[in-house]
Order: structure tokens, then C-alpha cells, then sequence
């Protein structure tokens, strides 16, 4: 029999028949969709059920062109989409959870885990759980920006509460679907007041999933010298000299620090120096701060770069995520923020922020936030 949808391009014309059909003309079952009549005259049809099986009614005079004469529509408007790669990072969870070894250890998604290799939740997230269950908040919108409380506190944990930037009101913040929706907007930021097309300088190498990102921004993406195989360590003499190298105004992607994937960052004293370089060549930053407090166990001093660029008069992005260090991947928590040179260049990124925000997914989830809110206030 065929699906109540395949009967959808019938259409009832005139007025209702009364009394006993008359006429029939049976759609077999085994006419494919693609393949029905077009009818190009006048006729009064009428869908009808004789012994589980659909008839139309025709009355009045009927012509039908065949469907090659007609131009066949396609089976799906989908028919030509490709079957896409799996993601390597996911797919290499998914190989995990299927493996039977007992002894199997999953260094994919860097997330807390126990000694039997289960999701392990911090302590202090369960206290923060536990508080903000009890005080029974609402479940309103929390506006365009966010959590208004947990973007002051991640600013402040990422830039430090004594930032000069952040007292003279220098610093544009806005909640956003973690990370790697902090990357997505800063790219569409960057690609819309700097260009479509502009060149973005990412480490080689970097997160698989950086060059997706900004490709799908518009921005041209390409690679500076950043790890040395031989050494297992910076090649700094290849970052200077990429730096050094770029046409005036590119974008380059910083790591705040432990470096995805190799873990190696400059030194406090080389960040000093790439500050100098940068501030000469007139480039464009965007840091990606995914891990404050996961290479030294200090958020304070894995902060530095961004301080430090910050305190030296620089203008940048600065992509933040709650996912690693606070163990709240599924809770999908994130900032993007802008360094800017005044208070009323902040109102103005802040706006413009919001207009990117606003179509994409409008309004940011409020349970992971309030978590962090939660925690950062430490009360």
C-alpha cells in the first residue's frame, strides 16, 4: 500500500462528490513517487478506501503526461549528498567504548577520568551542583551576552582581577557554546571587520579542528613553524621568523598554553619577545585558552601570555573554555573576549559580538555557567 505521503501531490478540486464512485483509476503500489501522472486538465478527484487499497475518483475528463516527457523530480532533495568522513578525535572515542580490552586507555578527549577509566566529576562541581539546585533559580533566557555574573568571574580568572584592562572597562566579554563556539565567532568576527579571505596563521601543528573552523569563517587559512621534531620542543627561530614574514595584518592563532596537540609553549621570557614582534608587525591575535591551569597546575602563571599581551597595549581575541579544567565538557562553556584600546571600542566590539550571536544560537545555555559562576565566586 502507499504511504500516506505519497498521495501528498493529490489535490481535491470542485466540490464533493455524493453517492457511490463511479469511475476509479487505481495507483498501483508499485509506482515509484518520481514517477506519477502530471495532470494538466481539469478533473475532480477524490481519494477514497475500497478494501485496504486507495483509488482516486476521477470525474470529468482526465490526460496524463508520462513522467520522462514531464522531467522526473529526484527521489530526495539529499540524493546527492556525500557520506562525510568520521571526526578523528569522536571516532577514535567511539573505537574505545566498543573496544572489549579490559586494559584499554583512551588518549583522545583529555577529560577527568578515575582508576577505572570512568568519567571522574571534581569535587568542587558537585558543591556547585548542590547550590545551584537549591536555590531554586529560574530557567529564563540570560540574554544575548550570557550569564552576566560568569562572564565577569571568567574574565577576571583568565586576566586576573587586578587587570588594568578589565577595571578601565577595556575588555568586551559574551558567554558561548564553549570553546570551539569562542573560535567559531572570533573567526566570524575577524572575517567580517578584517575580510573575508584574510590569512590566518595557525601553528603546525595545532587542534584538528581549528582549520575547519576558520575555513568555514572565510578565512584563508594557513601555518607557521611552531614544534621541532628533532628537539621535541619550540622552534622558536621558525615563529619569529613566520611572524616576521606575514603580510602586515595577518591573524595568527596563539596558544595560551599546553600547546594542543604537543603540550611545548614558549617560555615567559620568548612570549615577551613574540609581544614586541607582534606589536611591530601590526598583526591580528586570537588566543585559544583552553587549558589555563592545565600545564603548570597554576591558572595564574598559564595566564601570562594573555596578561602580558594585554599589559603591553595589544588588541586581540581570547577564545576560553570551561570544558578541560573544569571537567564540564557536556556542559558546553565557554567565553570570547576582546582586549580593546578604550572603554567605548568595547561597547562597540560588545555590540557587534551580539549581532553575530543573535542568528546563530541566540541566547547561551545557563546551567553550565552558573556551575562556573558558582566555583570562580568560591563561596
Amino acid at each position: 500500500m502507499l504511504a500516506r505521503s505519497s498521495w501528498d501531490w493529490l489535490g481535491l478540486a470542485g466540490q464533493a462528490v455524493h453517492g457511490p464512485p463511479t469511475k476509479y483509476l487505481t495507483l498501483l503500489p508499485s509506482t515509484p513517487l518520481d514517477h506519477r501522472p502530471q495532470m494538466v486538465s481539469t478533473a475532480t478527484l477524490l481519494l477514497t478506501r475500497r478494501a485496504g487499497t486507495r483509488h482516486a475518483l476521477a470525474s470529468g475528463r482526465m490526460s496524463f503526461l508520462s513522467p520522462m516527457a514531464a522531467g522526473a523530480r529526484a527521489t530526495s532533495t539529499f540524493a546527492n549528498v556525500p557520506l562525510g568522513p568520521p571526526d578523528p578525535i569522536f571516532g577514535l572515542t567511539d573505537a574505545f567504548n566498543k573496544d572489549a580490552f579490559p586494559k584499554k586507555v583512551s588518549l583522545g578527549v583529555g577529560a577527568y577520568r578515575d582508576d577505572k577509566g570512568k568519567p571522574h566529576v571534581l569535587e568542587s562541581v558537585r558543591l556547585a551542583e548542590k547550590k545551584v539546585l537549591e536555590a531554586k533559580m529560574n530557567h529564563e533566557y540570560a540574554g544575548i551576552q550570557g550569564v552576566g555574573e560568569y562572564v565577569r568571574l571568567a574574565l577576571e580568572f583568565a586576566y586576573g582581577a587586578d587587570s588594568a584592562a578589565l577595571k578601565e572597562k577595556r575588555i568586551a566579554g559574551v558567554q558561548t557554546i564553549s570553546g570551539t563556539g569562542a573560535c567559531r565567532l572570533a573567526g566570524d568576527f575577524y572575517a567580517r571587520f578584517l575580510g573575508k579571505g584574510s590569512p590566518l596563521y595557525l601553528p603546525d601543528p595545532t587542534w584538528g579542528n581549528h582549520i575547519p573552523i576558520y575555513k568555514d569563517a572565510g578565512l584563508e587559512v594557513k601555518q607557521y613553524r611552531y614544534f621541532d621534531p628533532k628537539t621535541n620542543g619550540l622552534d622558536f627561530k621558525g615563529v619569529l621568523d613566520d611572524v616576521n614574514s606575514a603580510p602586515t595584518g595577518s591573524i595568527f592563532l596563539l596558544h595560551a598554553c599546553a600547546h594542543n596537540p604537543t603540550g611545548v609553549d614558549p617560555s615567559e621570557e620568548q612570549w615577551k619577545e613574540l609581544s614586541a614582534l607582534f606589536k611591530k608587525r601590526g598583526h591580528a591575535i586570537l588566543f585559544d585558552a583552553a587549558y589555563l591551569g592545565f600545564a603548570s597546575g597554576n591558572a595564574d602563571k598559564d595566564a601570562f601570555a594573555l596578561r602580558q599581551f594585554a599589559a603591553d597595549g595589544h588588541s586581540f581575541l581570547m577564545a576560553q573554555s570551561f570544558a578541560k579544567n573544569f571537567g564540564l565538557y557536556g556542559e558546553r562553556v565557554g567565553t570570547l573576549s576582546a582586549v580593546c584600546a578604550s572603554a567605548e571600542e568595547a561597547k562597540r566590539v560588545d555590540s557587534q559580538l551580539k549581532i553575530l550571536i543573535r542568528p546563530l544560537y541566540s541566547n547561551p545555555p545557563i546551567y553550565g555557567a552558573r556551575l562556573v559562576a558558582t566555583i570562580l565566586q568560591g563561596k
